[in-house]
C-alpha cells in the first residue's frame, strides 16, 4: 500500500494499528495514531477533518490540542474532495497535500489530508482510498461511544429538540445497487417537526418524510412518536395503507387536536413501480430526462391525526418509473422559503434548482447540499420554518 517499492509491510502495519483502534480504542485517540502512522504512508501528517451539520466547512477532529485550521467547503480543493468525493491534490513549495474523501457507505464524513513531499502515484492512491475507507469506517462505528464527533460537527450549541431529532434520524445518504437517497435537514440546530427515514428490505426501499405542526420539545416529542410508529408499523410488515392508519391512530390517541403531514413511499428497486401516499403533504418533484414532469395527485389522505374525519381508507398512487427518474420529497420550508421582499422560492423555483444542479452532473448528496444553502441564503440566513428534502433516484441494478 505504501508509495514506495517494497513498503507493503510498513504499509500493512499503519492498518494493524488503525485495527487496533478499532478494536479498542475511542475516536479522539484517532488523531495521534494517525500521527504516528503517517510516515508508514510516506506522508508527514495525516488529518481527519469531518464536516459540520450544515456542511459548509470541514474540521479537525476534536482533540486538546488542535491547531488545523477549519476549511470551507464551497473555496478549497479539501471542500472538492468532500464535494465530489473524488482525491484532490495540490503542489506546495514543500511537498504537496493530499486530501481523501471519507466515506462510509454513501455517507460522506469529511476528508483525510495527507501532506506529503510527493504526490502519489496511482496504484498507490487506489491503496490510500482504501486506508481512508477504513478510517471512516473506524469513525462511523466508534462515534457513539463518546461526544467527540458530535463536539467537532458543531459549530454552535444545539437546542435539545434538534438533539432528539438528530438522534432518530438515519444518515443522510445512502446508495443500494443503482438506487441513491439523498437528505437535508434545516436548520441544523434548531428544528423540532421535520424528520425523513429510509429502509432498503430485500428489493423494496422504504422513504417517508414528516412535517409535524408546531415546534420545539412538543413538536419534536410528536415527531418522534411518528417516525417510531413508521418503523414499528414498516417492521411488522403492514401495508402503506395500514401503516398510515396506525400512525394515524397514535398520533389522535396521544396528541388530540395535532397533526402531522407525510409522504410516505415504497419503491421496488427492481422494477421501478413506486407505490405512495399523500397525507396532507405537497407532492414530490418528478424529474426526468432533464425536465419536471406532472405531479402526482396529492393528498390522498387527511394529515396523520386526522384519519378519523373521514370514512375513505388512504388511498395509494402508484407510478411506474424509468432508470434514472429522480423524485425530491420536501416540506412547505423549502417552498416557503421567503426573500427579502417576501416572495417566496416557491415550486417552481425548487423544480428549476433541481433541474440545473443535476443537468451540470452534481450528484444527489451534493444537489441536497446545495439546495439547503440556497434555501438559507434566500431566507438571508435564517429560515423561518423547518426545511427538509429527500431525493430518490433509481436505476435498476446492473448484474
Amino acid at each position: 500500500m505504501g508509495w514506495k517499492m517494497g513498503s507493503m509491510l510498513v504499509s500493512l502495519e499503519a492498518v494493524r494499528r488503525l485495527m487496533d483502534l478499532r478494536r479498542s480504542g475511542r475516536v479522539e485517540d484517532l488523531p495521534a495514531v494517525l500521527t504516528a502512522t503517517a510516515p508508514l504512508l510516506d506522508a508527514q501528517s495525516a488529518i481527519v477533518l469531518l464536516a459540520d451539520y450544515g456542511q459548509e466547512s470541514l474540521h479537525p477532529l476534536r482533540t486538546a490540542h488542535d491547531t488545523t485550521t477549519a476549511l470551507p467547503v464551497e473555496t478549497t480543493l479539501a471542500g472538492r474532495a468532500f464535494t465530489t468525493s473524488e482525491h484532490q491534490w495540490l503542489d506546495t513549495d514543500n511537498g504537496g497535500a493530499l486530501w481523501l474523501p471519507l466515506l462510509h457507505g454513501a455517507e460522506r464524513l469529511g476528508v483525510l489530508e495527507l501532506r506529503a513531499k510527493v504526490q502519489p502515484p496511482t496504484s498507490a492512491l487506489r491503496d490510500l482510498e482504501m486506508f481512508a475507507a477504513l478510517v471512516a469506517e473506524l469513525i462511523a462505528s466508534r462515534r457513539f461511544y463518546g461526544d467527540t464527533v458530535e463536539h467537532t460537527r458543531r459549530r454552535m450549541p444545539m437546542q435539545l429538540a434538534a438533539e432528539i431529532i438528530w438522534n432518530q434520524l438515519p444518515p443522510l445518504t445512502y446508495a443500494v445497487d443503482g438506487t441513491v437517497v439523498a437528505a437535508v435537514l434545516e436548520p441544523c440546530y434548531d428544528v423540532g417537526g421535520d424528520a425523513f427515514d429510509y429502509a432498503a428490505n430485500a428489493h423494496v426501499l422504504h422513504v417517508a418524510l414528516f412535517d409535524t405542526v408546531g415546534h420545539g420539545i412538543t413538536a419534536s416529542a410528536l415527531t418522534t412518536l411518528t417516525l417510531n410508529t413508521y418503523r414499528n408499523a414498516r417492521r411488522s410488515g403492514l401495508s402503506l395503507s395500514d401503516t398510515c392508519r396506525s400512525i394515524d391512530k397514535w398520533v389522535r390517541a396521544q396528541y388530540p387536536g395535532a397533526f402531522v403531514t407525510a409522504l410516505l413511499a415504497e419503491l421496488d428497486m427492481t422494477s421501478g413501480r413506486y407505490r405512495r401516499i399523500s397525507a396532507g403533504h405537497p407532492a414530490e418533484i418528478f424529474l426526468r430526462d432533464g425536465r419536471a414532469l406532472p405531479s402526482l395527485p396529492t393528498p390522498n389522505a387527511l394529515p396523520l391525526g386526522l384519519g378519523h374525519m373521514i370514512a375513505r381508507p388512504p388511498q395509494v398512487v402508484e407510478e411506474q418509473l424509468e432508470p434514472g427518474d429522480t423524485l425530491v420529497l420536501y416540506t412547505d420550508g423549502i417552498t416557503e422559503a421567503r426573500d427579502a421582499a417576501g416572495v417566496l422560492f416557491g415550486v417552481d423555483k425548487l423544480s428549476e434548482f433541481l433541474l440545473t444542479t443535476l443537468g451540470q452532473g452534481t450528484g444527489g448528496p451534493e444537489t441536497m447540499r446545495r439546495l439547503v444553502r440556497t434555501i438559507v441564503t434566500y431566507e438571508n440566513g435564517e429560515l423561518r420554518d423547518d426545511a427538509t428534502a429527500a431525493m430518490l433516484q433509481w436505476r435498476p441494478a446492473e448484474h
